[in-house]
């Protein structure tokens, strides 16, 4: 048994070795800062997305959708089950301890004359354990952490995209019920135009046109309120929908045309992107799991070696079971000899698989960049636009009011109030897209740089 022991001693020394390469992050070759912006050490994805979305209702449905949300709740499972997987791989590490008690009775007739019963009882414990001589447990152990770790971020980056998306489409839900409110309102000023029209019309001022013409437009008016009824009714399911729940009322506010952005916004280092977007952790740790792939069909070309032991008692009578030890101790070296290049071709093609894993981390991380970069080119013109859209609305509004008091007193014809009244309804629904796109800029800004996960 001492020599024995020793023999075990010095082939677990050689489980130190582990041969392959190991993992080593890319060279991206990322900007020290972003274009025309000065590198900063705070960032707007520091806050915590309840700081950013001080609405009340719209923190309620984030937090329903977090809570209820099913691939939310999937992605949850699925950590989970990699969890429990990657602990299946730390076992191999460690000897596998199995347990049999039996009794078996054998019947013998050696040449047809002499038959007996041969009674034997026992009791066993097998212990087996392989020996990472080159390391390829270990290379599956780092496989499966790495695979857990990504469903660990793909659950994160879910939740970033989650509450980026309940914010957009709370956005939405707003801008079409201001467009509602804008529509309605037109639809009684055309509805006095129409009287307006009729009497004019009934008294011999103008003729039967002019009056045909402003009930073509208050009914085109008219037509636009069920679409817009519609698509409220459907951003609210969908609203319901990502938060898991059934149909109930989507409470929330009207727009508050008060929304001011600030000059400008933290943006931290593109660097900082490789940590803070859950969604570039993810396709990081895939390519680890890849480069650990490649370390472990590398070792599968190398021979392995299991030690197997028995120990326990066997008798062929009950009552002696106690005073009948045995065991039986032995070693299986495994080794590849000749299957045409089987476990080289794995190898081969695994390295092309990582090679692969490289260039999609590095395509994330480019999308990554250029999404930050987007959303501040949205960021620096939405005020512009909004801006010049205030002015816009202000002027058309000035021009109908002048119109329709100067086809009041005869000075211009009908349709000129049309048109005047148009662009006016066109420059309100303008202003009204330019808010909500404020709104959007900074949903998006704070989704890009990594913001709205815990």
């Amino acid at each position: 048994m001492r020599k024995y022991i020793y023999i075990i001693g010095v082939l677990i020394l050689f489980t130190s070795c582990k041969i392959g390469k190991e993992y080593t992050r890319m060279e991206l070759d990322m900007p020290e800062n972003y274009p025309e912006y000065l590198g900063d050490t705070t960032c707007l994805a520091d806050m915590k997305w309840w700081d950013i979305y001080a609405d009340t209702n719209l923190r309620n449905l984030i937090n329903s959708t977090l809570e209820n949300n099913k691939d939310m709740k999937i992605a949850v499972a699925k950590v989970n089950e990699m969890a429990a997987k990657k602990q299946i791989d730390f076992a191999s590490y460690f000897p596998q301890i199995n347990g049999s008690a039996y009794a078996q009775n054998e019947g013998l007739n050696y040449g047809g004359d002499d038959y007996g019963n041969d009674f034997e009882f026992g009791v066993k414990a097998n212990i087996s354990w392989e020996l990472d001589l080159w390391g390829n447990l270990r290379w599956a152990n780092e496989k499966s952490v790495a695979e857990y770790i990504s469903t660990v971020e793909g659950q994160r980056a879910l939740m970033m995209s989650l509450v980026a998306e309940v914010a957009e489409n709370y956005f939405d839900l707003i801008a079409l019920d201001n467009e509602l409110r804008i529509v309605k309102q037109t639809l009684i000023a055309r509805e006095e135009g129409v009287s307006l029209a009729k009497i004019r019309f009934e008294g011999g001022l103008t003729s039967e046109t002019s009056y045909q013409q402003a009930q073509l437009e208050y009914a085109i008016t008219a037509a636009m309120i069920p679409d817009l009824e519609k698509k409220i009714a459907i951003k609210e399911n969908e609203i319901l929908k990502l938060a898991g729940t059934y149909p109930v009322k989507v409470e929330r506010i009207g727009m508050q045309n008060n929304l001011m952005l600030p000059d400008s916004i933290p943006l931290g280092l593109p660097s900082d992107l490789l940590e803070r977007r859950p969604d570039v952790k993810m396709a990081e740790q895939k390519l680890i799991a890849a480069n650990a792939s490649v370390g472990l069909t590398y070792t599968n070309m190398f021979p392995r070696i299991a030690l197997n032991t028995n120990v326990g008692f066997e008798t062929d009578e009950f009552m002696t079971m106690l005073s009948s030890p045995m065991f039986f101790i032995g070693a299986n070296l495994m080794s590849p000899i000749f299957n045409m290049n089987k476990n080289r071709n794995k190898h081969k093609a695994q390295q092309f698989a990582y090679e692969q894993e490289c260039y999609r981390y590095e395509k994330v991380v480019i999308s990554a960049f250029y999404d930050v970069m987007n959303a501040m080119v949205e960021f620096n013109k939405i005020k512009e636009i909004y801006q010049t859209r205030q002015l816009v609305e202000q002027s058309a509004k000035v021009t109908m009011e002048l119109a329709q008091l100067q086809y009041i007193n005869g000075v211009i014809g009908y349709l000129d109030v049309l048109d005047a009244q148009r662009n006016y309804f066109n420059a309100q629904i303008s202003l009204s897209n330019a808010y909500h796109d404020k709104q959007i800029t900074m949903v998006r800004l704070y989704k890009a740089l990594g913001g709205g996960w815990e």
